[in-house]
């Protein structure tokens, strides 16, 4: 009888000891070195909205949580005065992705699930409420977005240039008073280097701390940089794409290019605004097709391209010739409105013009260049580069440096209005390209140096 009773005490101290090890794995006192903020839960985290397909009728999200979320689900409702909207919502499976962490020696070696469900069948111009989670108890709060409308109407949207390093830091202010400035922004473009080191997960963590509800409300438009390749496990085998980049993001598949550009490089039609998504790290040639074609078949009012690294760049050491002869030509061709950039860590914008046969004046605005800096890195101007793109035809008009920027960008009518403010929310630059849709033609009013 004693070995028995000894037998059930030795049970249940195993039973308990097994209960507190099974805990502290649940809410992450195994996980040594890590922020409360990094460590993956049953809660979803990381939540992001990215267009996949029509604006006016899809959306994406994409959100994380601890490998013991296997099933996850996303709900959707129009949004209305009070909470009832919660006895309409619609609820979709999500699918589920297991990914490994520690693929990166840099990372904790954690299993974590990503999830991403596309919202379809929306109503055009719609203020719609979301959420994600489990299905039961480990919900997200309900956070809302509007759908496009399917006629060309007034948009505003933000941009911004490398957040790189220190982001949480010294990012988050930027962004957060960005979206004080453009609250009802429809989307935002980050024109690459979102972060410093590709597959480093402390560096995503703060990317999604420092944005926080703001990367659930605005649709993302993710631009892929340099920084967002690196080394997996050692520097011999060559530099390949963050591997969060794919898992966090549900982008547009562009079936007909390579696999290896694939949710890189796509087009987002918005309100009859055709914006252009390129990686311009990889592949360049099988883009410059993509480019063509894209704009070839283009009926929008307006064209906007935007890749990390700057056509024209501004800063030292920098040059990216390969678009400057093999792009830009398809954007003069093609009357491109505005280009957005990245890369050189400081501000310049200026613009191409239409010249006539002897070249001495101009006829009209082709395009509008603009590099730019959202994070604390940054890099001198160089005035004389700068001045050497007059043989490309470039005419330079506003720059800066050392000064953190973000970008809100209206377009209503026949205007175009881009407006650069600094980190304090005081305007620096502003330019207006105003458009006759008949002709095309275009002129550019602007605040100069």
């Amino acid at each position: 009888m004693k070995a028995s009773n000894q037998f059930l005490k030795c049970s249940v101290l195993l039973a308990i000891l097994s209960f507190f090890n099974i805990s502290a794995q649940e809410h992450g006192h195994g996980h040594e070195g890590l922020h409360h903020w990094e460590i993956p839960s049953k809660d979803p985290d990381r939540i992001i909205l990215t267009f996949n397909g029509n604006p006016a009728t899809k959306r994406a999200v994409t959100w994380r949580t601890n490998k013991q979320i296997e099933k996850a689900f996303a709900q959707i409702a129009k949004a209305t005065l009070n909470s009832d909207f919660v006895d309409d919502a619609i609820t979709i499976e999500a699918k589920t992705e297991a990914f490994n962490l520690g693929q990166y020696k840099g990372n904790a070696p954690l299993m974590v699930n990503y999830h991403s469900a596309v919202f379809e069948g929306l109503e055009p111009n719609t203020l719609y409420v979301y959420r994600v989670g489990d299905g039961t108890e480990y919900w997200s709060e309900w956070i809302q977005f509007r759908t496009a409308k399917t006629d060309y109407a007034p948009t505003q949207f933000v941009y911004f240039g490398d957040a790189q390093n220190e982001v949480l830091e010294h990012w988050s202010r930027v962004i957060r008073r960005a979206y004080q400035t453009a609250p009802n922004a429809a989307f935002v473009v980050h024109a690459g280097d979102l972060i410093n080191n590709a597959h480093r997960d402390v560096e995503w963590a703060e990317w999604y701390k420092a944005g926080g509800f703001i990367h659930s409300q605005w649709t993302a438009i993710p631009v892929v940089g340099n920084h967002e390749f690196w080394h997996l496990t050692d520097e011999h085998e060559g530099r390949r794409l963050s591997i969060q980049w794919r898992p966090q993001f549900t982008l547009p598949v562009e079936k007909k290019l390579p696999t290896e550009l694939h949710e890189t490089v796509y087009t987002v039609d918005y309100q009859d605004v055709r914006i252009i998504v390129l990686n311009s790290n990889e592949l360049l040639e099988e883009q410059t097709n993509y480019v063509e074609k894209q704009l070839k078949k283009s009926k929008a009012k307006w064209n906007i391209l935007t890749c990390h690294h700057s056509v024209f760049s501004p800063a030292k050491g920098r040059d990216f010739q390969f678009a400057r002869e093999n792009w830009k030509p398809i954007l003069d061709k093609y009357n491109v409105d505005l280009v957005l950039n990245g890369h050189d860590h400081t501000y310049a914008r200026g613009h191409v013009p239409i010249r006539t046969a002897d070249t001495a004046n101009d006829t009209g605005l082709s395009t509008v260049y603009v590099t730019s800096v959202s994070g604390p890195k940054q890099y001198p101007l160089d005035r004389d580069q700068i001045k050497s793109y007059s043989v490309d035809g470039y005419v330079p008009d506003k720059a800066a440096e050392q000064t953190q920027f973000y970008q809100v960008i209206t377009i209503e009518d026949d205007k175009l209005t881009y407006v650069a403010y600094t980190v304090l929310g005081e305007e620096y630059d502003r330019a207006v390209i105003r458009k006759d849709f008949k002709t095309g033609k275009k002129e550019l009013l602007q605040s100069k140096e």
